[in-house]
């Protein structure tokens, strides 16, 4: 395990939790299996997460291509999610946890938004680690959805917004408005893609791209990601002040 630096810290991780069929198919088991292995590991992340000081975990736990995905599968995750959401929001609030939930709810069953509501007012005022959890959830339509505020905005204002206002106000648009843009990205199972998951607030955040299968994600991944993390030299597009000279 390497050492990290609590200095250097990011303050926001976003994961994209990818290998819970792969996991499964390793040892013959239904895919299912590997799904419900990777709420353990999910609980284990956002235990490691608070202890080391992570002030923002977003999870992408269902996309919004996840519906194309066999029925069963579907009802599968349908099901872990309300069993998650019954069995874990008290243990949430206990530990000062605040849930946020970004995605397209509507598409839900009504119990599952209920149960997603309650958790997010249940958990509001508490002053921990931020989990952010990224349901029926894409990019691209994040971005259009905040287009069409923007520009109903400029209509109520019967103006032309500069290219300046435009840039400044539309991640006020974004589902993950008051959220600060990831520092570090860690996805699994060998996978290198950002598959529409946060794609404006990504635009300078470090990706990290690790092996190991979600269902055996680990502190020490977790640990390893954000010591890569600290090894890199995030410019923002500029030049370091020694190669200006």
């Amino acid at each position: 395990m390497e050492e990290i630096d609590k200095k250097k810290l990011p303050c926001h991780i976003a994961i994209i939790m990818d290998g819970n069929g792969r996991w499964a198919k390793s040892r013959n088991l239904p895919r299912p299996a590997g799904h419900r292995k990777g709420i353990e590991a999910l609980q284990n992340v956002i235990e490691a997460a608070g202890e080391i000081g992570v002030e923002f975990l977003t999870l992408f736990g269902f996309s919004s291509e996840n519906w194309n995905r066999p029925k069963d599968e579907v009802s599968e995750l349908m099901r872990l999610l309300r069993s998650y959401l019954r069995s874990q929001t008290a243990e949430l609030h206990k530990n000062n946890i605040r849930l946020r939930v970004i995605g397209d709810r509507k598409a839900f069953d009504k119990d599952i938004v209920v149960l997603i509501d309650n958790a997010e007012r249940l958990t509001s005022e508490n002053t921990g680690l931020n989990l952010v959890m990224a349901l029926n959830y894409g990019g691209r339509q994040d971005i259009l959805h905040a287009a069409n505020l923007l520009a109903d905005h400029a209509w109520r204002e019967k103006r032309k917004l500069t290219e300046d206002e435009v840039n400044a106000l539309l991640p006020q648009f974004l589902m993950t408005a008051g959220i600060p843009d990831p520092e570090l990205m860690i996805r699994t199972s060998g996978e290198q893609r950002i598959s529409n998951f946060l794609l404006w607030p990504c635009a300078y955040t470090e990706f990290v791209f690790t092996d190991t299968l979600w269902p055996d994600f680990s502190r020490k991944d977790i640990d390893d990601a954000i010591a890569e993390f600290n090894k890199r030299d995030r410019r923002f597009g500029r030049i370091k002040t020694s190669q200006a000279q």
